[in-house]
């Protein structure tokens, strides 16, 4: 490594919510497919996907096509968030100003902060019952502390070390995953049962669904990192380095998951992976995994840090954020994080699933309105200096017509919900099916498309020009 390149890697990031000048931007899509290859590296996703196979009760093969479908159609609405990146260089929750206005977009702002930080919660659990798989005898509060505090240490340099970071934990875990499914095809257990658990189209569809919802989930920020990349590399490399990355290893991982839930299902499942896989490899990959989900996790924080920051300048304005406001912001969330995770490690398995359906249900809105507005109303050409406006330019503070969207948006799902604590009594009729998220998608999406073309006060003006997307944010 050069020394120009270690100085970039090991520099406290200077760049917070501010469009990130031509002269600073770095990067292609292949080094966007090594982030997401190495985002998607931990237990957590092994344990999400061993769900299809406990919790949902699904054989293993069908099991593995609703993980293989739920994330290719997921991938599909998440990278074409991470399209924008390069084209506005800015936050994706930033952006969320040209479809909602400046205060309005902090309700989606809010939410993006609570999904981040329950991600972030959710990573410690996992962490800390790898590492416990290893030594039993171990603090689990000590563990999540420790692995906390080496997301902040990562999380406080910025934006190059984290992507160094998660690149290395793509080639070291990638390793490690081989090493797993080597062992899962070697166990007469996986084969044994192979055909165990009965099918059910609601199992079949509510995995699809957490694959969508697990794709969804990084949409509100994938951006922060394609932002970086030059304009003129084009919105091509930003999908599908982020699209390839992210899928491929979302989908190998909760596959693995899958086998060994089937294997041991009266085992945790990283305990599980650990007993497949033998001693030496197996304490070798349950710590590998548990290091890669503890720095990986300063992505999750990295990203609610700026949506934090984006909160707080919508009501102080003329304030900009610069680098000790970023990492006093991070140290906070933080602490909130790890604290959560003390609370939660109990019944861990039966709470994410419910936090899955939640953030879905959310999220979709949000997603179909940004991606219309993005892709078919405003073709990309946004005025990025509005959105650093007290008043919020031509965009206003408050777009009532996409809140109103987005509200009913949510609200026409309740019916199809099917979650552990509510089912719609359209999933009722269903046998049980959530189809929530396709209906919350079309409905939002179809109907912020048509009152943007029979009220066209409800998009303000439209930037006129490409030119429109630079800013004036460090004059």
């Amino acid at each position: 490594m050069s020394s120009l390149a270690k100085n970039r890697l090991f520099a406290i990031e200077k760049e917070s919510i501010g469009p990130i000048p031509a002269h600073e931007r770095h990067g292609s899509g292949k080094q966007l497919f090594a982030i997401w290859m190495g985002m998607n590296m931990t237990p957590l996703t092994v344990v999400t996907g061993a769900t299809a196979t406990t919790l949902l009760e699904l054989p293993f093969l069908p099991a593995a096509l609703a993980i293989l479908l739920g994330h290719a159609i997921g991938g599909i609405g998440m990278a074409l968030h991470a399209a924008q990146g390069p084209v506005l260089g800015i936050p994706q929750m930033l952006q969320a100003r040209g479809q909602f206005g400046t205060k309005g977009a902090s309700l989606v702002v809010v939410i993006a902060i609570l999904m981040f930080v329950g991600y972030f919660a959710s990573n410690l659990v996992v962490s800390s019952a790898s590492v416990r798989a290893i030594i039993p005898q171990s603090n689990p509060s000590a563990i999540i502390i420790a692995c906390a505090a080496l997301s902040f240490v990562i999380a406080a340099f910025g934006y190059n070390l984290i992507r160094k970071v998660t690149e290395i934990s793509a080639y070291v875990v990638g390793a490690l995953a081989v090493i797993s499914f080597a062992a899962l095809l070697s166990t007469p257990d996986f084969w044994g049962n192979l055909l165990v658990g009965a099918f059910s189209w609601s199992g079949f569809c509510a995995m699809v669904a957490i694959g969508v919802v697990w794709q969804l989930a990084y949409a509100p920020y994938v951006s922060d990192y394609s932002r970086y990349i030059p304009r003129d590399s084009g919105e091509r490399g930003a999908f599908w380095g982020t699209y390839l990355g992210c899928v491929v290893s979302s989908v190998l991982l909760m596959i693995l998951g899958a086998g060994v839930g089937i294997a041991y299902a009266n085992l945790e499942t990283m305990s599980a992976l650990s007993a497949i896989a033998g001693p030496f490899f197996g304490y070798l990959i349950l710590f590998g995994f548990a290091l890669a989900a503890a720095s990986g996790n300063s992505v999750n924080v990295y990203c609610s840090t700026l949506c934090l920051l984006t909160l707080v300048e919508t009501f102080r304005s003329g304030w900009r954020p610069v680098a000790k406001h970023r990492i006093a912001a991070s140290a906070l969330l933080h602490v909130i994080g790890a604290a959560l995770a003390l609370a939660a490690a109990t019944s861990f398995a039966s709470s994410y699933f419910s936090f899955l359906s939640i953030l879905l249900y959310l999220l979709i809105p949000w997603s179909a309105i940004n991606l219309v507005d993005y892709y078919l109303v405003r073709a990309g050409s946004y005025a990025v200096n509005d959105f650093y406006l007290p008043s919020g330019g031509r965009y206003g503070s408050w777009n009532r017509w996409a809140l109103a969207v987005f509200a009913l948006g949510v609200a026409v799902q309740i019916p199809f919900m099917a979650t552990a604590f509510y089912t719609g009594p359209a999933a009722e009729l269903l046998g049980g099916i959530d189809i929530a998220w396709l209906v919350g998608l079309l409905f939002s999406g179809i109907a912020y498309l048509a009152i943007c073309r029979m009220v066209p006060s409800a998009v303000h003006a439209v930037a006129e020009t490409a030119a429109s997307t630079t800013s004036d944010w460090e004059r």
